[in-house]
């Protein structure tokens, strides 16, 4: 392992300049190694020590979520992802394979989340607890690739160290660790840091190779998840600090040759930026085909403009003071103040005042940029979803805002002089702080019930809450106490089809048929999702079913099969009506289309009677004993198989 990490502290070349000093005075600014001056390594700067260093951040990071590997999954986008995912939960082959690289299913085309999905369920089937420890392990290798890029690109171990602690606890980060769904932000940001650590190598000794090598990494990330497609960007930004390939009086513009080093610089990354715009063609895509840009169209564009700056402050407010931390945040829509818009403007304006006024120490500018650019592709300009911020969005920006506290602290906390031990005594509450805050929130994620009872509990008009509440306590068998939340879910967000459905189903549940029917057509009405249309017909099938209208409910089933060539329920529903107009081909054919889709008992007993009445009696047989084999409890299976047989003679 020593020799491991070794080999990664040194330099990418065997002609590369040697590893610089890793420096523990907190003070000077430490000379970076693609800079001219190198200056001889300190005792404190062995493999040795960076080596316990990434341990003590490994580990410390998974004894932190070691809590998550007791949670469940949530009914809020797990079904999606995983466990109602018929792709997902057949595990890896090659036609699943071929459809995460086709399907832009979610809204999204993120073929490398699929198949880790996909993996998990070879390895761990639907156990919640293995596709947790995957997670929680893909964050702790981030901490430490996060730590050893600070410390080789800067000569600041114990700063670097720090820095990667804070990424490791801060609980707004809790999110992308804990939900399984949240794969996709693990994922991406392990490539995109892959991708500097590749273009570290890079700026030491350019290369074709080496170029490609980023490439590489940064479309693997691409594939996780497209958020980072600011990536060239970030680069353009590290150029200048730490790895110091443009210097400040080559930013200034009076002159085409102080233009020039810059220029060659932004020309070295159009190929990234060509994959950054590739892939945001095929995100816009994705999301159109889905309807997801639908809350977009539905938001004037003054009203995106108005949230987005107060999310910018209301982020940094949370990473300082974490609390009241939810699964989602309603969008404020035209109910947000343009005092609080124009005093969130006024603080970020200042801020960057600052910045720019304290520019020679060049991390404040970098970090600032990093964290207001990166945060772009999804503060909301783009309105993907009824959100109006996330937490699991602060995973890569705050990287920014964490190098900037710190290295700020180190500097003012060396001009006092405390001890070292005060310092760190400082740096340990800090850490444990937010540690125990995220210990906390990893606890929220246990169940659905348990987290959106917590979030409703910290946020106000919630109707996504309200309804995942909803759904969390129809999955406990409390339709009872569902039922309200469904109500104010539909209340709150007229247009959300999920809780029209789902109030539909409750409803019908207690035979409030008309009611019931009203939200279903509702439901119908909000739909963007083709499943979710198709179990919404597939009901109303039901309901028509229940009021002797054999005809509307043979539409309804068609309709629902449309929607979803796949809907196993309304073959069935149709082919039970088929059976009963004696209709026994048609109702044939569905019911062998349900037991294609997915074995079910109740597919092959109708199966069997179906080819009972058409005198095909060894077929049905065999039909019956496969549903047996199923279910052996199937009392009427059971009844049909001993009728059919032939019995001994005496």
């Amino acid at each position: 392992m020593l020799a491991v990490f070794n080999a990664l502290l040194l330099p990418c070349s065997a002609h590369a300049p040697a590893l610089q000093r890793i420096n523990f005075n907190l003070v000077n600014e430490p000379v970076h190694p693609v800079g001219p001056k190198q200056e001889p390594a300190s005792p404190g700067s062995s493999p040795r020590t960076i080596l316990a260093l990434a341990l003590l951040l490994m580990l410390g990071t998974v004894a932190l979520y070691a809590p998550a590997l007791h949670n469940g999954f949530v009914n809020y986008d797990d079904p999606d992802y995983v466990t109602a995912n018929p792709h997902i939960r057949q595990g890896l082959c090659w036609s699943n394979l071929v459809w995460a690289f086709t399907a832009t299913a979610e809204a999204n085309w993120h073929p490398l989340t699929w198949i880790s999905h996909m993996a998990d369920v070879q390895v761990f089937g639907l156990n919640p607890a293995g596709h947790h420890a995957v997670s929680v392990w893909l964050h702790a290798i981030n901490v430490v690739l996060l730590f050893l890029l600070l410390t080789r690109a800067t000569g600041y171990t114990l700063r670097s160290a720090v820095v990667a602690a804070l990424f490791a606890v801060h609980p707004l980060n809790v999110e992308s660790v804990a939900w399984v769904a949240e794969r996709k932000s693990l994922l991406c940001a392990l490539f995109f840091l892959l991708a500097l650590w590749s273009y570290g190598c890079y700026a030491r000794k350019p290369g074709v190779a080496r170029y490609l090598g980023v490439a590489l990494m940064f479309a693997l990330g691409l594939m996780a998840k497209p958020m980072i497609i600011t990536f060239p960007f970030v680069l353009l930004l590290l150029d200048y600090w730490p790895l110091q390939r443009l210097r400040a009086g080559e930013l200034r513009s009076d002159g085409s040759a102080s233009r020039a080093p810059f220029l060659r610089l932004l020309g070295e990354k159009l190929p990234l930026f060509a994959l950054s715009a590739a892939s945001a063609l095929i995100t816009v895509f994705a999301q159109h085909s889905a309807g997801a840009l639908g809350v977009t169209a539905a938001l004037p564009l003054h009203l995106r403009v108005k949230n987005a700056l107060y999310s910018y402050l209301v982020y940094l407010f949370k990473g300082v003071w974490p609390s009241h931390l939810a699964v989602f945040y309603p969008h404020p829509e035209n109910s947000l103040g343009w005092w609080k818009v124009s005093a969130a403007a006024v603080v970020l304006l200042t801020i960057t005042g600052l910045v720019w006024r304290f520019r020679g120490k060049k991390y404040l500018l970098i970090g600032w940029l990093w964290y207001l650019g990166t945060m772009v592709p999804v503060i909301g300009m783009v309105q993907v979803g009824r959100q109006a911020m996330a937490d699991r969005y602060a995973y890569l920006p705050f990287i920014g805002l964490f190098v900037m506290a710190v290295w700020l602290s180190a500097e003012g906390l060396a001009r006092i002089r405390p001890s070292r031990w005060a310092t760190a005594s400082v740096a340990l509450a800090i850490v444990s702080s937010y540690a125990a805050a995220s210990y906390i929130q990893i606890g929220y994620w246990r169940s659905s019930y348990t987290l959106f009872s917590h979030a409703l509990q910290v946020t106000s008009a919630n109707g996504i809450a309200e309804d995942n509440l909803g759904a969390a306590l129809m999955d406990m068998g409390h339709p009872d106490l569902a039922l309200p939340h469904f109500e104010t879910a539909v209340r709150l967000v007229p247009e959300l089809s999920a809780a029209h459905y789902n109030l539909a189903t409750v409803l019908h549940q207690y035979n409030q048929l008309d009611r019931a029917l009203h939200e279903y057509q509702l439901a119908l009405t909000y739909a963007a999702d083709p499943t979710a249309a198709a179990q919404a017909h597939n009901n109303l099938g039901v309901l028509r079913m229940q009021r002797n209208q054999a005809a509307a409910a043979i539409s309804e089933f068609t309709a629902a099969i449309q929607a979803n060539p796949n809907e196993q329920n309304s073959y069935l529903g149709r082919g039970s009506l088929e059976y009963q107009q004696h209709n026994l081909d048609a109702a044939l054919a569905d019911f062998s289309r349900a037991a294609q889709i997915a074995p079910l008992p109740a597919a092959y007993f109708w199966l069997g009677r179906t080819l009972e009445e058409k005198g095909d009696v060894q077929s049905a047989v065999r039909a019956y004993e496969t549903a047996l084999q199923m279910a052996p409890g199937m009392t009427d299976a059971r009844t049909r198989v001993d009728a059919l047989r032939p019995r001994p003679q005496k």
